[in-house]
């Protein structure tokens, strides 16, 4: 299937209109045969709901059209040849995703790789080993674009393809302080994704939204720190409902952004310390095919013990229009501001530490320091019987 210039504009205004997500948009195309037929039919069928809905107008959409096309951009529809495969097969799939970027990264086999804003230089330097082992076996590593985890991922697999899932607008980077990250990507072949319209700020809601997105395009979603109400245990919780693969890496217990993680391996998820783990299981689906739901899923981790908070996020984030359904506002509406990242050397290193033992080398390039800098902080937290140095010249926070 192919859309016409004038069926892109009819699916761009009736995704847009106030209320219509990507399971409403399919039952009016299913209902009215189209979408110039159904936005023919809106306005009467949402005043009978009690308030009339107006779609956007064409010239709204054609705007929308011309914004990313200026930024290299385009719309890609369910059905088209260049929508990822495996994203269309997932319930909540976006009917249009904006794309910018080589398109055909989004049907090569990928893994979702997720986990901590804050995260330690143990996860980062692990998180980098396992991203250029799965790239280096061919697989795309696709995640969130958010500092910590996601970043060290994008980076470490910039050469062998990567594709970063936004929450906001395509020109709406979030943290702004990624755009040179989201140059790179484009440079090096990669894509960058995007379902919210251009000029849209993301929200809290918006990054679970975003969250299916990041499982839908893979085969599996590997989590490396984690704490227990992390948005990176929605991503795992979105690939379980898709029947995808569930990874978790394992961390100290005394370090309260491994929670998540040693919840999920507790719970069935496949525990990962090397990216040999992943393709093992991740191999075998994808030389089955293209579908993932060919066969079931090896591992079914339970996670009915996550708090209440997962019930209530809506995977549209608006009303059901023909089933009269209210306006849901899940946990996550809110304003979402992204904690200051620290600017003091010694709250960076401090942050960077956990109870696991790095290396100072290490700790020196997560921290974006020299070496002697390091030195110095950690001689300080030695005196004062914050960290432990090990044999090896690593060094690890002390548990008090």
């Amino acid at each position: 299937m192919q859309l016409t210039d004038a069926q892109r504009l009819d699916w761009l205004r009736l995704i847009r209109t106030e209320g219509i997500g990507p399971r409403s948009f399919r039952t009016l195309i299913n209902r009215f045969g189209g979408a110039a037929a159904a936005l023919e039919a809106l306005p009467d069928l949402t005043k009978r709901q009690g308030r009339r809905i107006e779609p956007p107008s064409r010239a709204q959409a054609e705007d929308e059209l011309a914004a990313l096309a200026r930024l290299g951009g385009r719309l890609l529809a369910t059905g088209e040849a260049d929508y990822p495969h495996l994203l269309q097969r997932t319930d909540a799939a976006p009917p249009l995703i904006a794309l910018r970027g080589d398109p055909n990264i989004l049907n090569r086999p990928a893994v979702a790789l997720v986990g901590s804003r804050n995260a330690s230089t143990a996860g980062l330097a692990f998180t980098e080993r396992l991203a250029r082992g799965l790239g280096e076996a061919g697989l795309a590593v696709v995640s969130g674009l958010a500092r910590g985890i996601d970043a060290r991922a994008h980076k470490a697999s910039l050469h062998t393809g990567t594709v970063a899932v936004m929450a906001g607008g395509q020109d709406r980077i979030y943290p702004a302080a990624h755009a040179a990250l989201v140059d790179a990507i484009l440079a090096e072949g990669g894509a960058v994704l995007a379902e919210m319209p251009m000029g849209w700020e993301a929200r809290g809601r918006d990054f679970p939204r975003r969250n299916r997105i990041i499982s839908g395009l893979s085969y599996g979603t590997i989590v490396v720190e984690a704490a227990r109400r992390s948005g990176s245990l929605i991503t795992a919780r979105y690939a379980l409902e898709q029947n995808r693969e569930v990874f978790a890496v394992p961390g100290s217990p005394l370090d309260p952004r491994a929670e998540g993680t040693n919840d999920l391996i507790r719970q069935g998820a496949i525990l990962v310390a090397e990216a040999s783990h992943v393709l093992d299981v991740i191999g075998p689906i994808i030389e089955r095919g293209p579908d993932p739901d060919a066969a079931p899923a090896r591992t079914k981790p339970d996670l009915a013990e996550q708090p209440d908070f997962w019930d209530e996020i809506d995977l549209e984030g608006r009303a059901n229009l023909l089933d009269g359904g209210a306006d849901l506002d899940p946990v996550f509406d809110v304003p979402l501001v992204e904690p200051d990242e620290p600017t003091d050397d010694r709250q960076k290193i401090i942050a960077l530490l956990g109870p696991s033992p790095v290396g100072t080398d290490e700790l020196a390039r997560s921290a974006g320091v020299g070496a002697r800098v390091v030195q110095t902080v950690l001689l300080e937290l030695e005196l004062d019987g914050r960290i432990e140095r090990h044999g090896s010249g690593a060094v690890s926070l002390v548990n008090r």
